[in-house]
This record gives structure tokens, C-alpha cells and sequence, in this order.
């Protein structure tokens, strides 16, 4: 029995020019990708060892975002209900984070940055992808990337979460109200810029606007598809600034909890 060699792909596919170069390009083209994968490494290793130093993550009345909502009965602080006892060795991060991690890496920009950078497919216009072949998001590992819009839907409540939060960095480390510092503000730049992020979703454009035939007899609708379409064209942006604005908000709560300095405040 004999078997038919799979037709070659790229530039190697039939009716293509035959160039023996990889690309003509001779600008550096490798820097974008280089630097997207620097970013997004450095912040894979910050969040996982904040994620298992299961400390200084709450100073009153913070929270860091890596640690909200704290369920577990091992977590510092009061500001969400204690559920469930869990393995030692699984920080509380680790419940929390599954959620947030899953939302960016199966989001269509996120997959646009790491299928260019990491898995170089393709990683630059009018560069070839050194793989042979290509199936797409419909076999493992990358079929689960159609489960986006359900860590969307998580993703939301995650928010709610962290305004939550926010809203009580109003109070003092005494627990009285009427009182805002420095960490307040950064808290609330936090979920702000994560709300920008969620709402300019793709997912969220076609909840809110998908599967209509006319936008006339749906004008509410309408209006909020306007609205997430113009947040929409500014999602790359707003998925790097909010990725920076997480780490930076952990980072501030940190240095608050190892007493590298005290919260200014404002009143």
C-alpha cells in the first residue's frame, strides 16, 4: 500500500515563487517577537514566584490582585469569605490565578503575540513559519482556545472581586471609613484598566452585539455594540497595560507589607 506525501506547505507550496532565502526582508523585523516574548517570560517568573511565596500580599486594607478573592482558610486578611481548606503546598494564588491566566492566553491578541513569538507562526509579515504543517485551532492542545468566552465570563466576576477591593481601600488599617491613600488609587487604576481590557474583548463585542440580523429592531443592543467596537479597536493596548498595571499593583503591595516604606495618604 502506498501513502501520498502531504503537499508542502509555505513557501514550499505549489504554484509559489521558488526562493531558496527564507524571507527578503532586511529590516529587523525579529525585534517585536524578541521583545514580546522578553515581556511576557519576565512576567510568567514574577507572577509564578509571588504565586508560591504565599506572603506579603495583604497589608491593611490591600490586597494583592495575584491573592483576590482569598477563599482559602490559610489567607491573610478579611476581605472575602474563607471557604475551603487546601493542600499546603497550593499557595491561595494558585486557585486564583488559574482564571486570570486562562482568560489571556486563549484571548485572540494574546494568541496573535505568542503564536508570532513563541511558536513563530509566522513570526513577521511576509516571513515564512518554519513548520510543515499547520491545523489551526481544531486538535489538542489548541482546540481548548474555543473555551475563551467561558474564562471571559470568570474573568467578569473577577472584577467585580477587585472593585470590591478597591472600594475598601477606602478605609484605614483600623477598618473606619472616610480615608484614602496612595495604594487606594492604584487599586482602583487596577480594576479600571482590567474592566478596559474585559469589555474591549472580542467575546465581549459578539455577546453583546452577535447573532442579530438587524441592529434596527435591537437599538439598546446597538448602542452597546457601538460602544465595546470603539473599546475593541484599542485591545491590544489595553491588554498590556493592564497586564503591567497587575504586577505593578502586587508589586506596590508587597513593598507596603515588607515595610519598605508607609502608604501615603491623602485624608
Amino acid at each position: 500500500m502506498t501513502t501520498t506525501a502531504p503537499a508542502p506547505t509555505g513557501t514550499g507550496a505549489p504554484g509559489r515563487a521558488r526562493i531558496a532565502a527564507r524571507h527578503l526582508r532586511t529590516d529587523t523585523w525579529w525585534v517585536q517577537p524578541a521583545i514580546t516574548v522578553a515581556v511576557l517570560v519576565s512576567f510568567i517568573i514574577y507572577s509564578t514566584i509571588r504565586a508560591f511565596e504565599d506572603a506579603h500580599y495583604f497589608v491593611e486594607p490591600y490586597i494583592s490582585p495575584f491573592y483576590s478573592p482569598c477563599i482559602t482558610k490559610s489567607c491573610q486578611g478579611d476581605t472575602f469569605p474563607e471557604l475551603f481548606s487546601g493542600p499546603a503546598f497550593l499557595t491561595p494564588a494558585i486557585y486564583i490565578l488559574i482564571l486570570p491566566l486562562g482568560f489571556r492566553l486563549t484571548c485572540y491578541y494574546y494568541r496573535k503575540a505568542y503564536y508570532r513569538s513563541f511558536w513563530l507562526s509566522p513570526p513577521a509579515c511576509a516571513v515564512a513559519e518554519p513548520h510543515t504543517t499547520y491545523t489551526g485551532e481544531t486538535r489538542f492542545p489548541l482546540i481548548f482556545q474555543n473555551i475563551h468566552r467561558y474564562f471571559f465570563i470568570a474573568g467578569l466576576a473577577l472584577n467585580v472581586v477587585l472593585t470590591y477591593d478597591a472600594i475598601l481601600g477606602f478605609r484605614d488599617e483600623h477598618g473606619e471609613w472616610g480615608h484614602m491613600g496612595l495604594g487606594t488609587l492604584i487599586l482602583l487604576g487596577n480594576a479600571a484598566l482590567l474592566w478596559l481590557y474585559s469589555l474591549s474583548c472580542h467575546s465581549c463585542r459578539h455577546i453583546v452585539g452577535g447573532k442579530i440580523n438587524s441592529f434596527s429592531k435591537h437599538p439598546v443592543r446597538y448602542q452597546f455594540w457601538q460602544v465595546v467596537s470603539k473599546l475593541n479597536g484599542s485591545h491590544m493596548k489595553y491588554a498590556w497595560v493592564s497586564l503591567f498595571g497587575v504586577a505593578l499593583t502586587d508589586f506596590y503591595i508587597r513593598l507596603l507589607a515588607t515595610n519598605a516604606f508607609s502608604d501615603p495618604r491623602f485624608f
